[in-house]
């Protein structure tokens, strides 16, 4: 059982970071009610599993929240609970008789975990946006991408998942911990134009220090210099090179054949590196992906050949490591991280709306009256 066993969580049904973060906390032993809402509940039972990843390991209970009957048994279940998940824009789960007042009266040990963009409070905070977004105006989108073109979005990663779900799941944790020894909940504000500055905090102090600028595509990291970057293979593939230490760099040279050149210019001149940048492209055009993984694998280079999600599956380091598992058929992420003695595991596949909704009410209590009674006001599908 994974080191959230026995944790109960409920999440209210939405998009990107917030299911992430109930996938993290699902994967991790934790049980998670999810909450769907009652319409979105399919006219037939499916013969096969949801293939929506970001939703497996949990139950679904679908619920109307525009019934009283339906805020009722949400409130129902969070007091039964450890955690509440939601991603709505500011005041909504206040206006739907669920807001953090509401739930802590319920059950004062509650964490609370809220998910948004621009967090709770400020100028932005009821503006639609996206990782985009968010990932722009936290001083991140401007720094990735090549010198002399436009910003590239790291798909969306940074702001949904890692400064978003991510750090949502971190910050319920968190609460989990201080709730265990207060006794008391309180709320997680997670928002994604913080969690996506947090994640620059290192690019922040080698600004102060003068080691990185503000010019994109100039600089150590962002594939300004020559032994940072991705290179095309004389077979259209891609290699990634990161031979940034000396003697990592002493590598590259010797075994990409640069070494055997008497007019290189010093690693971190960085005046050559456009003109080195050429030269180690020329390099690698000259042999395929595969050649290039004969000679660089196993080394100190920093080397590792540019994967897309099926090969990388396949890959013998991940086959080793079951990085991606298959659930349902289906191959995926395997849960992370790793623990020694309590093991996370998928609890099960992703579930349509409202499969479990009869399961979990009866597993938090609800008498089969109360259950038929709620099913027929249309409460709970």
């Amino acid at each position: 059982m994974g080191p959230l066993s026995g944790i109960k969580v409920v999440e209210l049904q939405g998009i990107g970071p917030g299911p992430f973060c109930g996938m993290m906390l699902a994967d991790m032993g934790a049980t998670v009610i999810r909450v769907d809402r009652a319409a979105n509940v399919p006219a037939a039972a499916p013969d096969a599993p949801s293939l929506d990843i970001l939703a497996r390991g949990r139950q679904s209970i679908a619920v109307d929240l525009k019934h009283p009957d339906g805020v009722q048994t949400v409130l129902d279940l969070v007091g039964g609970a450890d955690a509440l998940i939601e991603g709505f824009r500011p005041g909504v789960m206040e206006r739907l008789g669920l807001g953090p007042e509401v739930c802590l009266a319920r059950n004062p040990r509650l964490v609370y975990g809220r998910m948004t963009g621009w967090g709770q409070e400020g100028p932005y905070a009821q503006m639609a946006g996206h990782d985009i977004n968010y990932i722009a105006l936290a001083g991140a989108l401007a720094h990735i991408g090549r010198a002399g073109e436009a910003p590239v979005p790291p798909l969306n990663l940074v702001g949904d998942f890692g400064g978003g779900g991510m750090l949502l799941a971190f910050g319920i944790a968190c609460g989990l911990v201080e709730a265990k020894l207060s006794g008391r909940g309180q709320v997680v504000d997670a928002a994604m134009v913080d969690g996506s500055a947090i994640l620059m905090a290192m690019f922040a102090g080698m600004f102060s220090s003068g080691a990185f600028t503000e010019r994109r595509g100039e600089n150590l990291l962002d594939t300004g210099s020559h032994f940072y970057d991705v290179y095309e293979t004389a077979d259209g593939e891609y290699v990634s090179l990161g031979s940034i230490e000396p003697q990592f760099y002493a590598e590259l040279l010797r075994l990409s054949g640069l070494g055997e050149q008497t007019d290189l210019p010093a690693q971190l001149d960085q005046a050559q590196w456009p003109v080195m940048k050429d030269r180690v492209a020329a390099v690698m055009r000259s042999k395929t992906r595969a050649e290039w993984c004969e000679i660089m694998e196993g080394s100190d280079v920093c080397f590792a050949p540019v994967l897309t999600m099926q090969e990388a599956a396949a890959h013998p380091h991940n086959v080793h490591r079951s990085t991606y598992i298959e659930v349902a058929g289906i191959s995926q992420p395997a849960p992370a991280p790793r623990f020694s003695r309590t093991a996370p595991a998928v609890q099960g596949p992703p579930a349509w709306p409202g499969q479990h909704t009869d399961e979990v009410l009866v597993a938090f209590g609800f008498s089969e009256a109360d259950i038929a009674a709620r099913r027929a006001s249309g409460a709970v599908k």
